[in-house]
């Protein structure tokens, strides 16, 4: 982004720990000499670098007899840059998407409006990172233009006890939850007995972001979290559309796993590769039709692969390619499988990483699990799987039988996996998408490629 200033802090806590974010700043800036100034913010208080005639301190800069904390508002055009927001690389070399004053404002505004119901008396909780799009959306820009009472948290969902989330939960009255499958998925690892030590009643709306909820996530979350009594409002979209794009709302009848409906206005659809639409339950691409406000305008210094990326696939039409799979049934509800680049061709069957992964988690032992396509010479590709089982859980060979066997019941033959492999972990990007291209790359002894948006 050939960026000038950088604003950080010194530190940040984490799990107990302080973690060092001027030295990370620090590391980026050796790799990018663009970067001329530094303001630090004092929030930690540890000792860091600072480089002489490059760093400042935030608050000796504001003791300065020129500063001020007042200014005047400038006008800007609707369709003047606002951000450049790199989006998570989960299958590349991470891209600066540009969004611009006026639509985009405009677009996420109404969607979280007419989406969840808001309304003066709420506490809204979005429990994403700030850094990635569903914070810039959701937690900045959208909550203040609507003046929307917002909780944020700093800190690890379950430290220093699985059940962190709901003891703020209960404490601050918070009344819409907002967060990532793999949040959920990792929390109900810990069973049930810590969400139901805490009295949630105060909460009447339940959403999802990021990726694809398995349909054994989205009941606990509905079942333990909600009471049964919560709608979860499952939303699909991208950093590229800047808001909602398939999303329920209060009032729409909910299938798990399902994003339900296209929003107000947009118009989505599931088509084969010559642009026909697809028939009821057929896997197919995923497009939208016709603009709307919050759409990226560019890639920042790459307009060319903005084209290649998003428009060139169906360039006849002029239809945006989201870059995912999905299918709708009958009743016309999306159902979102994932990236295209996730979709594993075995024995000649196209299977989504989605199906295999969520018939897994399926079973009471597994927490989360991750697939990937691995060449083989006879059926092309065959799945390698990663879990993470629930805590107590053991892996061994009868549990690689017993899931097999479980998959097999589930989806099918073709979906078996040929390895499973037991994990503690996962890579993901910090908005908790999985990077299975690194899984890839680990199993066939290749180069990791681009780590910069890797959380851990």
């Amino acid at each position: 982004a050939q960026s000038k200033v950088l604003i950080t802090c010194d530190g940040a806590w984490l799990r107990g720990k302080t973690i060092n974010l001027k030295d990370i700043a620090d590391e980026a800036i050796r790799r990018s000499p663009v970067v001329q100034n530094v303001i630090v913010f004092k929030r930690t208080g540890q000792d860091v670098h600072m480089e002489a005639g490059r760093d400042f301190w935030w608050h000796e800069l504001m003791s300065l007899p020129v500063a001020s904390t007042k200014f005047d508002t400038v006008p800007m055009d609707a369709e003047d840059p606002l951000f450049i927001l790199y989006t998570s690389g989960t299958t590349g070399k991470p891209k600066g998407v540009l969004h611009t004053c006026g639509g985009y404002q405009v677009y996420i505004a109404t969607t979280l409006k007419y989406a969840f119901d808001v309304k003066d008396e709420d506490r809204w909780w979005c429990a994403a990172d700030p850094g990635w799009i569903t914070g810039h959306s959701y937690i900045v820009y959208a909550p203040l233009i609507l003046g929307l009472t917002s909780f944020i948290y700093e800190g690890a969902p379950n430290y220093p006890y699985p059940d962190r989330w709901w003891k703020m939960a209960e404490k601050y009255g918070i009344t819409i939850l907002y967060t990532a499958p793999t949040a959920i998925r990792g929390l109900m690892r810990f069973g049930d007995a810590w969400v139901k030590r805490h009295n949630l009643d105060s909460i009447r709306l339940l959403g999802t972001v990021g990726e694809p909820i398995n349909p054994e996530a989205w009941r606990w979350y509905h079942r333990v979290v909600g009471r049964e009594q919560c709608p979860i409002i499952d939303t699909w979209w991208q950093t590229e559309t800047g808001g909602f794009m398939i999303t329920p709302t209060p009032v729409v009848p909910l299938k798990p796993g399902s994003a339900t409906l296209p929003f107000t206005g947009i118009d989505a659809d599931v088509v084969r590769e010559n642009g026909e639409s697809c028939d009821a339950n057929e896997d197919g691409y995923l497009v939208i039709k016709r603009p709307w406000p919050g759409m990226a305008r560019t890639v920042w210094g790459d307009p060319d692969r903005y084209v290649s990326q998003y428009w060139k696939e169906f360039e006849a039409q002029g239809w945006y390619f989201t870059g995912d799979s999905a299918r709708r049934d009958k009743d016309g509800y999306f159902w979102i499988i994932g990236r295209m680049d996730d979709v594993i061709k075995v024995s000649g069957y196209r299977l989504g990483t989605a199906e295999v992964e969520s018939a897994l988690v399926s079973h009471p032992d597994v927490a989360e699990a991750a697939c990937i396509g691995v060449p083989d010479e006879l059926k092309g590709n065959v799945i390698h799987a990663f879990c993470i089982l629930n805590a107590g859980k053991v892996g061994d060979d009868a549990l690689v039988d017993e899931l097999k066997k479980h998959v097999r019941t589930e989806v099918g033959p073709i979906a078996v996996p040929a390895v499973i492999e037991f994990v503690d972990s996962l890579p993901k990007t910090r908005s908790g998408k999985i990077m299975r291209r690194l899984l890839k790359a680990k199993v066939m002894g290749k180069p990791l490629g681009d780590t910069s948006t890797l959380a851990d």
